[in-house]
């Protein structure tokens, strides 16, 4: 039984990478690939085109905080280990 489903499993492995190997080296991929690589200069010129710009609101968004330190400063200490001892 183990035979023939490696068999099986084998064959089916085989038929995958056939078919992938047909498609990529087929025409019609080949000519879409290479309009593709010609033309990409193109095709992205005509994304970016399309692109809105977008307003800077950022200005004076960052502020300094400080809080933090003073929060560890009156935080207790904390153990891993004295939990395990308990």
């Amino acid at each position: 039984m183990h035979k023939v489903l490696n068999t099986l499993m084998l064959i089916l492995v085989i038929f995958f990478i056939v078919s992938i190997f047909k498609h990529y080296s087929s025409k019609k991929n080949i000519s879409a690939k290479n309009y593709n690589r010609s033309n990409i200069n193109q095709i992205l010129k005509e994304k970016i085109s399309d692109l809105p710009i977008l307003a800077n609101d950022t200005n004076n968004v960052i502020e300094f905080n400080d809080a933090i330190e003073t929060d560890f400063k009156n935080e207790k200490k904390r153990s891993f280990w004295k939990l395990l001892n308990k």
